[in-house]
């Protein structure tokens, strides 16, 4: 049996939250009410959510030796993830995102900067590392490293899931090797320049061979393609703090439902309801529930459906 359920590889960074009372408009001026400094980081924070679902869970990344380094490695030790093969990058400064939360939406707005040293070598991933776990999650910035690890993946039978938010270069590359790909709403149009997102999925689907070609869509859900049909899950209706994170934990959730054998739909509901918790909590971790609370709020919150999504994918289903 594989010593983990779960292995990451990818980004992590440190974030400056600044709470407004409402986002100012273009070259405005408008004071801030809090600022908050937390650990956060696309493929870092689904760990940190697999772990809290109790998942046996590795992170392979890198870090920087500064101040903001510290916070991140400090907070991913306390969570019982396995970081031995997390790097330090001495004289090179951690991932940083400037994060403005607008406090009458929760939405928020990210600037962010990730220097060079913190690059991600091919040569740094051993099969060793990848063949110890059971799923691998990746995102898309050092493509050349993550599609090393996917490439070892594929090759040994382990099924891979990604979180690709833009278009990276050599991005192809890496997704002859992906099973399971999640990628945000502006992603699959576009990858396939196609502006229908259901025809888009399915071009990414059939042109890659994946199981699953999905997206995710904010406050109204997530849509998947799997198994020749659609499959829509409205967003869950909660007191909205900060937004921030919510997609990464949502990767995280769906990471367990694969894992657990769940069926698609209930796959897209219980991750979008550990990210809709997410985001009654401030900053990318804050709001990280078990399974009993995601239970508990897929029972009894309301949902923010989007009309056209959810005929077309019943339409699918009726086929």
């Amino acid at each position: 049996m594989p010593d983990f359920d779960v292995v990451g590889v990818g980004l992590n960074a440190t974030d400056t939250l600044l709470i407004v009372p409402r986002f100012p408009p273009y070259a405005g001026k408008a004071p801030f009410e809090r600022e908050v400094v937390s650990a956060g980081g696309q493929v870092a924070s689904a760990m940190v959510a697999c772990a809290r679902l109790g998942l046996r869970t590795k992170y392979i990344g890198t870090i920087g030796d500064d101040e903001r380094g510290d916070i991140q490695w400090e907070s991913l030790q306390s969570t019982g993830i396995n970081l031995d093969h997390v790097l330090r990058r001495k004289g090179c400064p951690n991932q940083s995102a400037y994060i403005i939360v607008d406090r009458t939406s929760g939405e928020r707005t990210v600037f962010w900067a990730r220097p060079d040293c913190l690059t991600l070598d091919p040569s740094e991933i051993t099969p060793e590392q990848i063949t110890c776990a059971r799923l691998l999650h990746i995102d898309g910035h050092d493509t050349l490293a993550v599609a090393r690890a996917a490439g070892i993946a594929h090759e040994c039978g382990i099924p891979v899931t990604v979180d690709v938010d833009t278009i990276y270069h050599g991005f192809d590359g890496v997704l002859p090797f992906v099973d399971y790909l999640v990628a945000s709403s502006e992603f699959p149009s576009a990858w396939t320049g196609r502006s229908d997102p259901f025809r888009a999925l399915e071009t990414l689907q059939e042109e890659y061979g994946m199981k699953v070609a999905a997206m995710t869509l904010g406050a109204h859900g997530a849509l998947a393609r799997a198994q020749g049909q659609y499959f829509y899950s409205p967003g869950y209706v909660v007191d909205c703090i900060d937004t921030t994170g919510a997609g990464d934990v949502f990767h995280g959730a769906f990471c367990y439902a694969v894992l657990q054998g769940m069926p698609m739909l209930e796959a897209l509901e219980f991750s979008n309801a550990m990210a809709a918790l997410n985001c009654t909590a401030l900053g990318a971790r804050a709001g990280i529930r078990g399974v009993a609370e995601i239970r508990a709020l897929m029972a009894r919150a309301d949902r923010r459906s989007q009309a056209d999504f959810a005929d077309r994918a019943a339409a699918s289903a009726a086929t």
